[in-house]
């Protein structure tokens, strides 16, 4: 599948565990991952083609400590669970976050599938700021705990939708849909097809909206354009609205530990974009 750098991922995870093809491994780098290499679309609003190829993957997030979109994030997940002897395939979702659950919305999103002992598991690094910090386990209806929010997969007909439960403690608690998606393999070829539109075409949110996200232990950061929101566990959120360009940098820097290639090119973006107003 590819000849992924396992050290350096290792080394960019901060990993140090097991590297058998076992349920824990897999568990252990589900967690490591997010927490460490942030969701950001830098590139794409700079207008910098993003590249899939294993090359340029391991570059950008492993040698320039660079974050990254879905693609980005589930390939080098992908390809490294591979290397380390997994059966994993790729898979790619409708995105419903925010739309009713029957929108007909394009396969935009990446998602891995995989077989170990007899049992099919969900895997996604890649979610921004409601990326999944654990593997679920393909069972209907099953509410499965991760070290964040609660999650369940939901099967509707010939498709299935991941939701999560935002509500917290709240009985019944709150539960959102993510994505829907089927179990049809998808190859990157059809990733890279739908990366370009994603970080090209003019009706892309990606090329006039910033987006990061970052998990930590005891709090996700999520930030579109210039609102921060920090959501702890059990339902308790924070907003911060950044007033200007380099406050903003800031932020992106420090409490979401981007890497911004040219801050004062970015700055610019952001006013010409009217994320910010200075």
């Amino acid at each position: 599948m590819s000849n992924v750098d396992l050290d350096a991922y290792f080394a960019r995870i901060g990993y140090s565990g097991p590297t058998d093809s076992s349920l824990a491994t897999l568990a252990s780098l589900h967690l490591a991952h997010p927490q460490a290499i942030p969701f950001e679309n830098i590139d794409a609003l700079m207008g910098v083609s993003v590249g899939l190829d294993p090359a340029s993957l391991q570059d950008k997030v492993f040698s320039q400590g660079r974050g990254g979109y879905c693609f980005e994030h589930n390939l080098i997940f992908m390809h490294a669970l591979a290397e380390l002897g997994f059966n994993v395939s790729g898979l790619a979702a409708r995105v419903l976050w925010g739309q009713p659950d029957d929108t007909i919305t394009a396969r935009s999103h990446m998602l891995l599938r995989v077989e170990l002992d007899g049992k099919t598991y969900i895997a996604d690094v890649g979610f921004g700021g409601l990326t999944l910090t654990a593997p679920l386990l393909l069972e209907p209806d099953l509410e499965q705990q991760t070290p964040h929010e609660a999650f369940r997969i939901a099967e509707a007909g010939d498709h299935f939708r991941l939701q999560a439960n935002i509500g917290g403690t709240n009985i019944g608690g709150d539960w959102r849909t993510l994505y829907r998606f089927d179990m049809q393999r998808t190859y990157e070829v059809d990733y890279q097809v739908s990366s370009h539109f994603l970080s090209t075409h003019p009706s892309s949110h990606f090329l006039s909206t910033l987006v990061a996200a970052r998990a930590l232990p005891d709090r996700r950061y999520a930030l579109r354009n210039n609102r921060l929101s920090t959501h702890h566990p059990g339902g308790r959120s924070e907003q911060r609205e950044i007033a200007s360009a380099a406050e903003l940098a800031d932020v992106l820097e420090g409490e979401l530990a981007i890497v911004i290639p040219d801050r004062a090119a970015f700055e610019a973006r952001l006013r010409q974009k009217n994320i910010v107003e200075t």
